[in-house]
């Protein structure tokens, strides 16, 4: 297929490529259908919307980050620098959190970095950029690429939700972090859809808790 972004037009059409040389991920589409796309608007808001998913719950940090929303009226880099170190604490941000998210506001004032200037980079050269942030790890770039940028070949590096998603769905070993990357190296070069539908099985196994820990 030969896709360069991942959208709601060709993702039903990758899901159902994948689910002819994986039963497991058939068994998902066959299942609960194709996954939603998950996307999100690229830049400054959405990226710290994903700092602030690190190792919380994605309630959880939805509630930091609406409540964010609701003080600033608009999420800048600028606007967030209006707020005291107590004012952030307030609406939720941890004291690492805050420093991240000061960090980063920081860095796209100064121009030190450009969100805007990551489309047409490599999936690596955008990590490797996204990374020299403090906060900012693989996970965090992994998802960035693969839901603001809509990458079709990123697998998110240590996402539990993800690790106990192939553990409940293959009946195997629950894996760490590096033989999981070494499994999705089935999926290429569309382990961004793969992961879609891993999170889809596990978001419809067990709607009642969704809880997904992330690691930085």
């Amino acid at each position: 297929m030969g896709i360069k972004l991942v959208n709601g037009s060709n993702i039903g059409e990758i899901s159902r490529e994948l689910s002819t040389t994986d039963k497991r991920l058939a068994r998902v589409l066959s299942l609960y259908g194709t996954p939603p796309l998950w996307d999100r608007p690229r830049g400054f808001a959405t990226l710290l919307q994903i700092i602030l998913e690190q190792q919380v719950s994605l309630a959880s940090a939805k509630a930091c980050y609406n409540k964010l929303d609701a003080r600033l009226g608009t999420i800048t880099p600028k606007t967030l620098l209006t707020l005291s170190d107590t004012e952030m604490k307030a609406v939720g941000f941890s004291r690492q959190k805050t420093t991240y998210a000061r960090h980063l506001a920081e860095s796209l004032v100064n121009k030190t970095i450009d969100l805007n200037d990551l489309s047409d980079k490599t999936d690596s050269e955008v990590k490797s950029q996204l990374m020299r942030l403090k906060g900012v790890g693989e996970w965090t770039s992994d998802i960035y690429l693969l839901m603001a940028l809509l990458r079709p070949d990123v697998m998110p590096k240590g996402d539990i939700a993800l690790h106990t998603a192939w553990y409940k769905l293959s009946g195997e070993l629950r894996p760490t972090s590096e033989e999981f990357l070494i499994i999705a190296e089935r999926w290429k070069p569309y382990r961004s859809v793969a992961a879609r539908l891993l999170w889809h099985f596990y978001l419809s196994q067990d709607r009642t808790s969704v809880r997904a820990v992330r690691a930085v």
